[in-house]
């Protein structure tokens, strides 16, 4: 699900649905779209939910980039690009097809078993109006994989405090497992450089999680995979609600398009890390 929601901040249409309104940077057009659910928040705020952006990136662009566009017409400009991407990436048969309508009506259900306690970023998007099913399948599947992935979004925030790792070192853990973004992206778009990165090994070296070499110890593997277990405890109600055939059933569907997705040119091809 976090693939088919992610399309949209890879999505050229999405910086020409904001442009009109003096939003033009790219990092300003990824926090305006990513945070308006919380209405105009303040960078504090941004970063303290965001959890793994600098705080100097966010306070660059925000509150002020509410003085460009409100919450509530960057959340239309949102929509929009999200509908025009998806046609674009899946066809106009996919996006109206039963199996996306099917696909949406899984999603929303497991969504149901979503709770906005501790869950910021979920909570806010929660309280949005929901796409029907019946009128545009593909943008209430894009709404409920953004409930799923923020809900888990926000567990893993949990899980991540728990353990200790501050921002950049969660970042830079996660990318020596090999399945994360790769080092270069993480910095261009968190808000990073390089000294920081270094930084941020010599301390997860220091705690025997790290080796020089920039892989991760078997302690650091243990960490990681504990890291993802918890994550999973915290979110595992969205998918008791569903059950097991209708979490295997949305798992072809959504991972059907979003393999699609990806054949279409949704990703870029630097993005994933190699290491």
């Amino acid at each position: 699900m976090n693939a088919l929601h992610s399309t949209l901040y890879f999505s050229p249409v999405l910086g020409k649905e904001l442009a009109p309104y003096g939003i033009e940077d790219s990092h300003a057009v990824n926090l305006a779209v990513r945070a308006a659910p919380l209405g105009a928040a303040s960078a504090g705020t941004v970063t303290a939910t965001f959890y793994n952006y600098s705080h100097t990136l966010v306070a660059r662009f925000v509150p002020e980039v509410w003085d460009s566009a409100s919450p509530a017409t960057v959340l239309a400009a949102r929509l929009r690009a999200v509908d025009a991407t998806l046609r674009n990436l899946l066809g106009e048969q996919a996006v109206t097809s039963e199996e996306m309508a099917e696909a949406a009506g899984l999603a929303l259900t497991a969504a149901e078993g979503c709770t906005r306690s501790g869950r910021p970023l979920y909570a806010a998007n929660a309280d949005l109006p929901v796409p029907t099913v019946a009128q545009a399948p593909h943008l209430a599947l894009w709404h409920a994989a953004t409930l799923l992935r923020e809900h888990r979004g926000d567990s893993h925030i949990t899980a991540l405090q728990n353990a200790e790792l501050d921002a950049l070192e969660a970042l830079v853990s996660h990318t020596a497992t090999g399945r994360g973004m790769s080092p270069a992206w993480v910095m261009s778009t968190r808000g990073y450089n390089t000294q920081d990165w270094s930084a941020a090994q010599l301390r997860l070296v220091e705690r025997g999680l790290l080796g020089r070499d920039g892989e991760l110890t078997e302690q650091g593997v243990r960490l990681r995979r504990t890291l993802e277990e918890e994550t999973d405890r915290l979110d595992r109600h969205p998918y008791e609600r569903l059950g097991a055939e209708g979490v295997a059933r949305l798992t072809e569907l959504a991972g059907g398009f979003a393999r699609a997705a990806a054949e279409a040119g949704a990703y870029p091809a630097d993005l994933i890390s190699k290491g």
